[in-house]
């Protein structure tokens, strides 16, 4: 079936009919395409990669060439789906300029439709060239995985009045710098509520309970590919990786036994035509007859 495609003003019209923004990460063609077959709204290639998908510990080692590459596959993918490239660390913090040229490379190389970055007020000029430069942001704030070691590890945040106050705040200065969305990370369920009646454009949860205007979940841990360890708000919706390990299993057993591949699985020679093959591997030396034939070769 052929959607329409979504685009950033279709995302925050979702929020103004009370309906639901079903979003989810994607890295790869084959896991994006079917993931735009399936009607999700917007398809975000998270730094997440850094660790599912590369082996890090978090997100960030991973860099710009890295996400550029991936975002490409996705977008080879995708028809109906938003694509949003998320900014890795360094890429958009260090000075203007440069977050500018790096959000477009989302764009004009990868092929993603809006960029994300993480942070709140602080962040807003940044945000503000990029959007003059005609590029659309998604927001981040709460837990930004990025600054981790400033928070001491993937913590909850907004948990004293305080920070959540200040939560509250960067949401709004969000919103009038422009950004079209914003994901709440890993915060009190209370605050994401708060949150998502001061501001007109859709709040976007992982981790912030059931009151934001949509939902995001990386899709190695949905489907319970990704088990080196799961966050509270983590729901496993299949057990892909359990149905992987079966399946490879039951392929190295039958490699072993000979069951697999059958005939069934083989390519046929025409039967008028085989025994002449046959006749003439028997009666030549197949040595000699390969020597002569590298002799006839331009060296």
């Amino acid at each position: 079936m052929s959607l329409q495609k979504m685009t950033t003003k279709k995302i925050i019209e979702k929020k103004q009919k009370g309906e639901k923004i079903v979003t989810i990460t994607s890295y790869d063609y084959s896991m994006a395409k079917i993931v735009d077959d399936s009607n999700i709204d917007l398809i975000l290639i998270g730094d997440t990669l850094s660790m599912v998908m590369l082996g890090h510990q978090n997100t960030l080692p991973v860099t710009m060439d890295e996400m550029i590459h991936h975002t490409k596959a996705v977008s080879r993918a995708v028809k109906n789906a938003l694509i949003v490239g998320d900014m890795p660390f360094l890429s958009y913090k260090v000075n203007i300029v440069e977050a500018v040229k790096n959000a477009g490379r989302f764009i004009q190389e990868g092929g993603a439709e809006a960029v994300k970055v993480e942070g709140g007020t602080e962040i807003c000029p940044t945000i503000r060239a990029m959007i003059d430069a005609d590029i659309e942001v998604m927001g981040h704030i709460g837990l930004t995985p990025q600054a981790i070691y400033r928070f001491g590890g993937f913590m909850v945040q907004g948990k004293t009045i305080e920070a959540a106050k200040k939560l509250i705040m960067d949401a709004i200065n969000l919103q009038e710098t422009g950004v079209f969305s914003i994901v709440l990370e890993t915060i009190p369920w209370q605050i994401a509520k708060l949150i998502t009646s001061a501001v007109d454009i859709p709040t976007i949860g992982i981790g912030a309970g059931p009151y934001c205007d949509g939902q995001i979940l990386v899709i190695h841990d949905m489907l319970g590919i990704f088990t080196d360890f799961k966050p509270k708000f983590v729901k496993h919706f299949g057990n892909v990786g359990e149905s992987i390990r079966n399946a490879l299993k039951g392929y190295r057993e039958e490699v072993e036994k000979g069951i697999y591949p059958g005939l069934e699985h083989s390519y046929e020679f025409p039967q008028n035509e085989v025994d002449d093959v046959n006749e003439w591997f028997e009666k030549v030396d197949i040595n000699e007859e390969a020597l002569k034939l590298n002799k006839m070769i331009p060296k």
